[in-house]
């Protein structure tokens, strides 16, 4: 006959063998989870600045980036032997961990309504740098610094020398 009564049977059957400890063994994952979160990206300014500037021409009835100034001498660089445009120019941004700011300096063609050129540029600057970069952007300041006119003469056209 067999006793079935739990008088003398331990709760658990591994507690009493010999070496029930040896037997426990525990999972340990090399490199702490998945392996797209390991590490740590950084954005600089200019990237993001680069996005910003490549968007906001992409607008109808932006003309042209940053103010008289920075685009005269940028028309100069860009003549210069090895120079490349900077599609940047107009464009500032600060970057920080999660977030970034963009402040932007746009000329528009006379006769489009400044507002909604305005408010196309932000969505198309929003759109590209939080798509491309994961970015949350803020705030994108907009300073229109001139109007081109239909008779005026293209200022990146060759600079004349005396």
């Amino acid at each position: 006959m067999t006793d079935t009564t739990q008088r003398n049977r331990p709760d658990n059957p591994d507690k009493g063998s010999p070496g029930a400890e040896a037997k426990k063994t525990s999972v340990t994952k090399r490199g702490g989870g998945d392996p797209a979160s390991r590490g740590r990206t950084t954005i600089a300014d200019g990237v993001v600045e680069k996005i910003a500037g490549l968007a906001a021409r992409d607008v109808v009835g932006v003309h042209a980036m940053g103010s008289g100034l920075s685009r005269t001498f940028g028309a100069v660089r860009d003549r210069v032997p090895g120079g490349a445009k900077s599609v940047s120019r107009g464009v500032k941004a600060e970057v920080g961990e999660v977030q970034t700011a963009l402040d932007l300096e746009i000329v528009v063609e006379y006769g489009v309504s400044i507002a909604d050129v305005a408010r196309a540029v932000r969505e198309n600057v929003v759109s590209a740098v939080e798509r491309m970069t994961g970015l949350e952007v803020v705030e994108v300041n907009i300073a229109v610094s001139d109007v081109k006119l239909p008779d005026e003469e293209e200022e990146e056209q060759e600079p004349r020398l005396q």
